[in-house]
């Protein structure tokens, strides 16, 4: 399967990027993949191989590629309970600063990038992420409603921006959160405002969770979680970019 780092123009510079695509002639459904805080490193690739190898060309950028090229900050191989502290702490300020309108800007870059690619089959994509990286997914969706035709997100702040951003969405969604995240009570509100909004969606607690249940290189990882994360994920990619 052919994969390589390259890198994006955008109207701050260059971010760097990593990709992955069958090993087929033909062109592929495109899928923009946001890494969680934590960013493009071996767990992410191997994802990002995983969905490749289902027929999609994915995406997956480094969102604070302004503070130099992934791995942004030096990071243990295994993120245990002990880790986390020190990471965050450099962590943190580069979330920060990455503002919405910061995201804004990138998200157009990415999709033009995306949707250039000699690879790439023409129509909609669709947009994916965890954690930071699923706000980022709901908000690309939002402002490109004519162009994503599915966002997923897990273990993700995906209500951060208010109802009328999730509102903004004619996408398909598809919401996994972790029971850590999100209290049942939390969960109807977040479902009513989809509701409300005729987004057409589904959206659960994923039981037993903690947060970042996707990410086996973390002391967070769930491996029936991140089964059924590829259960949901692909089976909306299939309904909405390949017809099934």
């Amino acid at each position: 399967m052919p994969t390589k780092m390259l890198h994006v123009p955008t109207a701050d510079g260059r971010a760097d990027a990593f990709v992955a695509f069958p090993d087929r002639g033909e062109r592929h459904p495109g899928v923009l993949m946001y890494p969680d805080g934590f960013g493009i490193r071996p767990v992410v690739r191997e994802m990002a191989r995983e969905l490749a190898g289902h027929g999609y060309y994915v995406l997956v950028p480094n969102p604070f590629y302004r503070h130099g090229p992934a791995p942004v900050i030096e990071l243990p191989e295994y993120i245990g309970e002990e880790d986390r502290p020190a990471v965050f702490a450099r962590l943190m300020p580069l979330i920060e600063e990455h503002t919405a309108e910061r995201a804004l800007k990138d998200a157009d870059a990415h999709l033009g990038f995306l949707t250039t690619r000699p690879e790439v089959a023409a129509g909609p994509v669709a947009v994916t992420g965890y954690c930071i990286g699923g706000l980022l997914a709901t908000r690309t969706a939002a402002a490109h409603p004519g162009q994503v035709a599915a966002v997923a997100a897990f273990h993700a702040p995906v209500g951060e921006d208010g109802p009328d951003s999730l509102a903004a969405i004619t996408a398909q969604v598809h919401f996994g959160h972790a029971a850590s995240d999100l209290t049942p009570e939390s969960l109807g509100e977040l479902n009513r405002a989809l509701d409300a909004a005729g987004v057409d969606h589904t959206s659960e607690i994923y039981p037993g969770t903690v947060h970042g249940f996707t990410m086996s290189d973390t002391d967070a990882f769930d491996p029936a979680a991140l089964e059924r994360h590829w259960d949901r994920l692909l089976t909306l990619l299939d309904r909405t970019l390949t017809g099934g």
